[in-house]
């Protein structure tokens, strides 16, 4: 029975389901480190903890240390280190280092985490992706302009989910972007070509160094113009099938990538475009669980726990490939305006049109805080057999739900 640390800095939404889904794995006794106090866990996953520990910076690897070496005697040692959030990688892997424990190394994170090395080491094993540089100047950034024009798109090494990125249309855009940015030996800046073309994701699951399951998805739009454009509604939709000789091709390039960035077990979260002219470009890659609701998305798709395969696959290096059984699309709730939700427009119709095709839904609620994020103030989860169907489903709620905000 394997006793598994389950790093939870701040208890948001989307990590308290990883977090419940290992405290209820079977055969696992699982202790909580966060930088939260316990009472602020809802009681049912708080339950089904077996030791808690407390410290003041969980991203910190040495803090991570001191934080499990506090609870070894209290769940009579453990065995595993674990979390999902992407900047907790790095300080996760120097922990389970300097504790001896197994799992993801300091050298494999910073493959995923810092986003110039990933393409650096991509690039030169021959997998397509996005012309890059990393610049600690504005010279060797306008050299990087001048080589590859405009449009660019300017990142931070460690990003996150599109956060801090933004693109660079021309010669005045980019000297703002650096005022901005402000690039610097302890502050480099990723600079890359503007690709476009269609966006999607590709998530795989590795166990010792080997792919045994993949999935598909596509954005509507892409997630740096929804970044761009606050009050744009926006989904992700995941197809029914996942055969398309085009998401093949992706598999191929997409498990190689991850070989070659050194994943040997996990879920990884890969963006790539399909190029106008033909071809394939990776963006960047995570070595951790997807966001955007596409953990549950698969979740709903395959009629199976993807946060419980996720416990199972962390604690006991295993993994039961589900089949895909339907197609499955998230319409993003945003709101248009500044503010507090003040209403929330057209439900009633979108109940009675598409009422039976919902699986899950957050609707805004009258007075909340517009969101901070690209995911905005609520969300929908359409699920058919027919992936038209969820399009088309995704689509009319855009033409009927508003969420005013002021």
């Amino acid at each position: 029975m394997p006793n598994v640390v389950f790093v939870a800095p701040f208890f948001a939404e989307t990590t308290l389901r990883f977090a419940r889904a290992m405290s209820r794995e079977p055969g696992v006794r699982c202790g909580l480190l966060s930088q939260q106090p316990l009472d602020q866990v809802p009681v049912d996953v708080r339950r089904g903890f077996v030791a808690h520990e407390r410290v003041e910076a969980a991203l910190d690897a040495e803090r991570l240390v001191q934080g499990v070496r506090a609870l070894t005697p209290r769940m009579g040692g453990v065995d595993r280190l674990v979390g999902i959030l992407e900047q907790l990688q790095i300080p996760l892997a120097a922990a389970r280092r300097e504790l001896g424990l197994p799992g993801m190394g300091p050298e494999t994170a910073r493959n995923f985490r810092d986003k110039a090395r990933m393409k650096t080491l991509l690039a030169g094993a021959g997998i397509p992706c996005a012309r890059h540089r990393l610049v600690t100047d504005r010279r060797e950034a306008l050299t990087f302009a001048s080589e590859v024009g405009f449009p660019l798109v300017f990142k931070p090494p460690a990003g996150a989910g599109a956060r801090s990125t933004f693109r660079v249309d021309d010669e005045e855009a980019f000297w703002k972007g650096l005022q901005i940015s402000a690039p610097g030996p302890a502050t480099p800046l990723l600079i890359e070509e503007f690709v476009t073309g269609r966006e999607y994701s590709f998530d795989c699951v590795m166990v010792r160094g080997e792919p045994v399951w993949h999935s598909f998805s596509r954005y509507l739009p892409s997630p740096l113009e929804v970044l761009e454009n606050p009050w744009i509604q926006w989904c992700v939709v995941l197809p029914r099938r996942v055969d398309d000789p085009l998401y093949q091709e992706v598999h191929r390039v997409g498990t190689g990538a991850l070989q070659v960035l050194g994943l040997e077990t996990g879920i990884a979260h890969m963006e790539w475009f399909e190029r106008p002219g033909g071809g394939i470009a990776i963006s960047e890659v995570g070595a951790r669980p997807p966001g955007a609701q596409i953990t549950s998305m698969l979740s709903y798709a395959h009629d199976f726990d993807i946060y419980r395969g996720w416990a199972r696959l962390m604690a006991f290096d295993s993994f039961e490939p589900p089949p895909r059984r339907w197609a499955v699309a998230t319409l993003f709730l945003r709101g248009q305006g500044q503010g507090r939700v003040v209403a929330v427009h057209g439900l009633d119709r979108a109940q009675r049109e598409l009422g039976p095709l919902v699986v899950e839904v957050k609707l805004p609620s009258k007075g909340q805080a517009s969101g901070s994020g690209y995911e905005g103030e609520g969300y929908v989860i359409l699920r058919h057999a027919e992936t038209r169907v969820v399009v088309d489903g995704v689509r009319r709620l855009m033409e009927l739900v508003r969420v005013e905000l002021g």
